[in-house]
């Protein structure tokens, strides 16, 4: 198996692996359990992990709060925010190429009275910020954009709309699940007010993630989704997870990844250079560097991905696969549906090699040919 899915989750690298271990046996203690010194050791280590995670986008280790990942912290944040007795407004924007973590908490809140502006993108997946600028009013709470989409890996510009959000006195959020670790991110030179990370993108384990809140200027009230202790300042109760806290600062902390773009680029080249009625979608160079989604013209993506067992790709994100339906991010760039459905999205990881891109380039290439000769029936 060649593993091309980064996007959906990644390995557990073994270094965090390594500073994980000892939490499961020598180390157990409940960080809530003060009164012994387990409990006060496991404490500790959840500091330093807040401490650590903090420094990534230069947050005081106070702003961060523990959740399960990514989905619980933008939940946190949406709905967290706008249940808040000290906020009046009703109105919140974001865009339609948002993950469903973002867009079903906002669909919620449009049953609870609120008001939700979907912004569209433009052929490259971009938001317009002079539209995001018209659709702020006197009445909008918050805008909610994501830093790097999970599917085609456009990175939106956060600072510029920070700084816009700033100028009208919004809140911002921002959903960077998939850029955390990897993309620079400092959330006051950015303007960001609330930011939704986890660790299994970026090489740690499953079932951990933040939320950051900024504490000073201003300062946002939360409303708790999740009560019963009062854990993390009370914004978010539940015995923590302190074997995971471990493993996600220290992915957090693992050294850059600088080989990913040019093994991306090379995967790109090798199939481009020898098939035609290939497409790039989305941004070509404001975008992660390890993802690429392309379209393979007169073949469905799911055949191809059939075709081609050992090579782990997809074809959306993971959290809308199951339902069998087109991507909602390419239909927001305006793409046909037989360009959509000809998509596969290649989402690359520090543990790829060159000889791996090589052989994948070779098996995209053989498997298209075939499933072209074979004509549009073998497609479906």
């Amino acid at each position: 198996m060649i593993y091309l899915d980064h996007n959906a989750t990644t390995p557990v690298d073994p270094r965090v692996l390594e500073a994980m271990m000892p939490f499961f046996t020598e180390h157990f203690g409940n960080a809530a359990s003060r009164h012994h010194a387990l409990g006060c050791d496991a404490a500790k280590t959840v500091e330093t992990a807040r401490e650590r995670i903090a420094a990534v986008i230069g947050a005081d280790p106070r702003e961060i709060i523990w959740t399960s990942g990514a989905t619980e912290s933008d939940n946190l944040a949406l709905q967290g925010v706008a249940q808040s007795s000290v906020y009046r407004k009703k109105h919140i924007v974001t865009v339609a190429t948002e993950h469903r973590a973002v867009l079903d908490p906002c669909e919620v809140l449009e049953t609870r009275g609120f008001t939700v502006t979907y912004l569209g993108v433009d052929g490259d997946g971009c938001v317009d910020l002079d539209r995001l600028a018209t659709a702020i009013t006197d009445q909008t709470l918050m805008v909610s954009i994501m830093h790097a989409n999970n599917e085609i890996g456009v990175l939106h510009p956060i600072g510029d709309i920070g700084a816009l959000c700033k100028e009208r006195g919004v809140l911002f959020h921002t959903d960077a699940t998939q850029s955390f670790g990897k993309e620079p991110i400092d959330v006051n030179a950015m303007g960001i007010d609330l930011l939704s990370a986890t660790a299994h993108k970026m090489h740690g384990p499953k079932g951990v993630g933040v939320l950051y809140i900024r504490r000073r200027d201003p300062r946002v009230r939360c409303q708790a989704l999740l009560h019963g202790g009062g854990h993390e300042r009370g914004l978010r109760s539940g015995t923590l997870n302190v074997p995971g806290i471990v493993g996600m600062a220290a992915a957090a902390t693992l050294p850059p990844d600088d080989g990913v773009r040019a093994l991306r680029d090379r995967l790109e080249t090798g199939i481009l250079s020898r098939l035609d009625g290939v497409e790039i979608n989305g941004h070509r160079t404001h975008r992660l560097a390890n993802t690429t989604n392309l379209s393979f013209a007169g073949v469905d993506g799911k055949a191809l991905m059939k075709a081609m067992p050992e090579i782990a790709v997809s074809s959306s994100s993971a959290c809308t696969s199951a339902l069998l339906q087109p991507s909602y991010v390419l239909g927001a760039l305006g793409c046909h549906e037989a360009r959509i459905r000809g998509s596969v999205r290649f989402s690359l990881g520090r543990c790829n090699t060159a000889e791996e891109i090589d052989t994948a380039t070779a098996r995209v290439v053989e498997s298209v040919q075939a499933l072209r000769a074979a004509g549009p029936r073998r497609h479906t």
